[in-house]
Parts: C-alpha cells; sequence; structure tokens
C-alpha cells in the first residue's frame, strides 16, 4: 500500500441518505478514506455553480459508518470553491445527460490540479456504450442506430439480438428479441416516442445465463471480479434488477482482454474502471460510476476500494 497522508476529498454523488451501503461502491470509497484520515466531504450535483471561471458546490462535511440505516451524519453546507480540495470523485448514478456533460465541464476547470477521478473530459468523451466500440473484435457484433431499416437487417443477419438505449443503465429498457418476434416494429416505434438516442444492438449471447461477469480495473489493472447472474425469468444480471451476485475468477480470456484494454484506460486517465463480460464478450467499458466494490470485497476478500486509494495516493504524491 502506497503511505497514506491527509488529503481533503469530497465526493460528488446522489445524496448519501438514497444509497443502500450493502452494494454502494461509494460508500465503499467513502469509509476507506475515512479509515485512511482523509477529511471528507459530500455534495450533490445541483449545488454545482461556476463564477468567473471559478466552480463552486455546497459542500458538507460527512461522517460515515457501516450500519444500514444510521450509515452517515452531515455537517453544515457551505459554499466552496472545488479547487480547494485534493481529489474529487465523480460519482452520481447516471443517466449520461447534458446534466451529466455539464457536470464534467465544470470539473475540467479544476483537473488535474484537483484530482477528479475519473477524468471529467474523458468520461464526457467516452459514453461507455460507444467507448466499448474502439475493440470491435473483443466485443459480439454490434449496432448503433436509430434507423429501423438497419435494426431488421442486423436482426435478419443474427438471429436473436438485445436491443437498450444507447445511454441507459442499470438494465432499464433492455429487451431480447427473437428472429421473427412480432412486437419489433410496436418496440422500435415505441422507443422512438420515448428516447432521442438511438439504439444499441448487439448478437444475443446465451451465455448470460451462466453470468454476466463485471471486472473492475484500477489504473489499468484488473483489480477483482463479480459474476452477476440473472433471475430465471429474467434476461437482466444488473443486481439491482434482482441478479445475484458470485464469487469468480478471471479466465484466461478475460486477463487479455483486460491486458488489451488496460493501457487505454490508464492513458486516459481511468482510475477506476467496470467493464462486463459475457462468454468471452467484452460488451460495455463503465467510466462514469462503476460499481461492484462491496460484492468483490464479500465474496473474495479482495479490497478494490483500498487499491483505488493506493492509486490516488501515488498521482497526488
Amino acid at each position: 500500500m502506497a503511505q497514506s497522508r491527509t488529503l481533503k476529498v469530497a465526493f460528488q454523488m446522489d445524496h448519501i441518505k438514497s444509497i443502500k451501503i450493502t452494494g454502494d461502491s461509494t460508500f465503499a470509497m467513502m469509509l476507506e478514506a475515512q479509515k485512511r484520515g482523509y477529511e471528507i466531504f459530500h455534495y450533490t450535483v445541483d449545488t454545482m455553480a461556476m463564477e468567473d471561471g471559478e466552480v463552486f458546490a455546497t459542500v458538507e462535511p460527512v461522517e460515515v459508518r457501516d450500519e444500514a440505516g444510521n450509515h452517515f451524519s452531515l455537517g453544515a453546507g457551505v459554499r466552496t470553491n472545488l479547487a480547494d480540495f485534493d481529489v474529487i470523485h465523480m460519482r452520481q448514478d447516471p443517466p449520461f445527460d447534458l446534466n451529466y456533460i455539464s457536470a464534467t465541464h465544470m470539473l475540467e476547470r479544476i483537473h488535474p490540479k484537483t484530482l477528479v477521478v475519473n477524468d471529467p473530459t474523458h468520461v464526457r468523451n467516452a459514453p461507455e456504450k460507444i467507448f466499448v466500440t474502439r475493440f470491435p473484435d473483443l466485443m459480439p457484433p454490434t449496432l448503433i442506430t436509430r434507423s429501423e431499416e438497419e435494426l431488421r437487417a442486423f436482426k435478419k443477419k443474427h438471429g436473436e439480438i438485445v436491443m437498450k438505449p444507447l445511454y441507459g443503465h442499470g438494465g432499464a429498457a433492455v429487451f431480447r428479441i427473437g428472429d421473427h418476434d412480432q412486437n419489433f416494429g410496436s418496440l422500435v416505434a415505441l422507443f422512438g416516442d420515448i428516447f432521442r438516442e438511438p439504439w444499441v444492438a448487439q448478437k444475443f449471447l446465451p451465455d448470460v445465463k451462466a453470468g454476466d461477469k463485471r471486472i473492475l480495473l484500477v489504473d489499468g489493472k484488473a483489480a477483482g471480479a463479480v459474476n452477476r447472474i440473472p433471475a430465471d425469468d429474467d434476461l437482466r444480471s444488473n443486481m439491482v434488477r434482482g441478479g445475484a451476485a458470485a464469487k469468480t475468477e478471471l479466465t484466461e480470456r478475460e486477463k487479455e482482454i483486460c491486458e488489451r484494454i488496460g493501457p487505454s484506460l490508464k492513458e486516459m486517465g481511468f482510475i477506476l474502471v467496470g467493464i462486463d463480460v459475457i462468454g468471452g464478450y467484452l460488451t460495455e467499458i463503465n467510466v462514469t460510476s462503476p460499481t461492484g466494490i462491496r460484492s468483490i470485497q464479500k465474496l473474495s476478500g479482495i479490497d478494490v476500494a483500498a487499491m483505488v486509494w493506493d492509486a490516488i495516493e501515488a498521482k497526488r504524491a
């Protein structure tokens, strides 16, 4: 472990009262920061402001406890220049919308003097379902489009497919479409009415029933993994959608994937990244607010939160 020193750290996040601590990766990093004696603070995106090029937010000192229902105490909120912090974790949940993008532009003004995790410029330029297409040979066949004609041709070519919104998250609006599914046209029309972004369509991978593996990388290196197994009556393996977490180890193929993408992640300033792998295929690279830290620690004893802070300390040094 790197030599720790006192750091002043702010967590930009959904309000701490709303999180479920048993599976929340931000909370795991807060616990580790407190353990190391850092000064830790909390604020929400809606309090951010930029005045004359300086970025402010209403920040509250926070104390955390690993006790469900009694997991935090907040001090008084004070409008503070975010450049006063050593480290800011950008951990609010998607959707990756204009509000999210605006926050990256603001944080860009203070990074890297204040180390923002992850680098806000590259977060903005790397939406997870687009960024992953940098590595097409590691992926299942994938199409990004709003065209029904393109989607029909892709479905005809590959048979069963999975469709999801380009900027969706947490397993929302993910559908498995059969080769002759009569709901296809209605689904595309409904999607067009609700969402402004394109679909992502991928060839259906039957191996998803054996699990959708979340692998966390720290500073470009594989750190730990958890296998997320979908319920019998659901395609989605996300734990917020009823997926079950299971202990796992990396296969040789998964190690190869991490070694391929790791240097690019490190070069772009991504300290904590979560990738999703199904049956040896890379399906997503999550750089906004990747999860899995607490499940990995519980199942495998690997402390990814400590690894993240070691990497941060090394960069701050």
